[in-house]
């Protein structure tokens, strides 16, 4: 990593410092970084160049995509001294507010991208195959099985594990960031009398639950959609009470690369050791 002179020659360049201000706060591609900051992509490419020689930038390929974000690795010493130079700079920098406010949109415009797929799809899940669906015949019988509990299936869908888990819970709440599958849950709830069901409109990485809340949090099949995996799994155990369970169902890492317009995955599974 630069030592503090380099960085701080590297950093006066107002460019490269948004560019650093924005990879610190999220994963970005080049395409993303044009559309907040309105510059030309060779111009971006060229600054996270020298960003990434000096070993403050890393890069990460996803399928067709290369994603740039700050790069954690090296001493924890190292990673706070660019934080605190980056902040100082940033209070002189009058385009910071203006960046953070370009960045929520572009990120919004990456949910709508998979909350309008799964709107499509509402109400339709029994008749479309979808990846990962093979467990439902295990969870039949698992579920007679479970004592009751308050649990939040977290990434629900239109609630087809929630129904089954229902039957045996105290209460099931339902998460989804999809307005139409949260609607279509509701009225299969409602038609099947499950009092104890409740849907909510919410993502999967901020639930919409109070903290030390349920027993049982699930996240099945829903994952491989998070934008942050880690922050879904980290907002799960804040829900939970003392000696609460989590539980993960997901894909294997694969390389089916349709999956992503075809699913609107944004992960192509995941590996044991993830």
């Amino acid at each position: 990593m630069a030592s503090t002179i380099n960085l701080l020659r590297l950093l006066a360049d107002p460019t490269r410092l948004r560019l650093l201000l924005l990879l610190q706060q999220e994963e970005l591609s080049v395409a993303e970084l044009q559309q907040i900051l309105g510059m030309g992509q060779s111009r971006i490419s060229s600054h996270l160049a020298q960003l990434k020689r000096a070993g403050v930038v890393s890069d990460r390929r996803v399928g067709k995509n290369v994603y740039y974000g700050a790069n954690h690795q090296g001493r924890n010493s190292q990673r706070e001294r660019v934080a605190e130079i980056t902040r100082l700079l940033a209070r002189e920098l009058p385009e910071t507010s203006r960046d953070r406010t370009s960045l929520k949109l572009v990120l919004h415009k990456r949910q709508d991208k998979a909350r309008k797929y799964f709107d499509e799809l509402a109400g339709k899940f029994g008749r479309s195959y979808v990846p990962g669906r093979s467990w439902k015949a295990l969870a039949h019988t698992l579920i007679t099985l479970l004592p009751p509990l308050t649990v939040a299936d977290l990434g629900a869908g239109e609630g087809t594990l929630s129904q089954l888990l229902a039957k045996k819970a105290r209460k099931v709440i339902a998460i989804d960031n999809s307005p139409k599958m949260v609607e279509f849950g509701a009225q299969l709830a409602k038609k099947h009398g499950f009092k104890n069901l409740e849907y909510r409109l919410g993502d999967i990485e901020e639930p919409p639950i109070a903290k030390n809340s349920v027993d049982l949090a699930i996240l099945s099949q829903a994952l491989h959609h998070a934008i942050h995996p880690e922050r879904a799994i980290a907002a799960a155990h804040r829900i939970l009470k003392r000696g609460g369970r989590l539980v993960i169902l997901d894909l294997l890492s694969h390389r089916f690369e349709r999956a992503r317009e075809l699913y609107a995955d944004h992960w192509l599974g995941f590996s044991e050791v993830q």
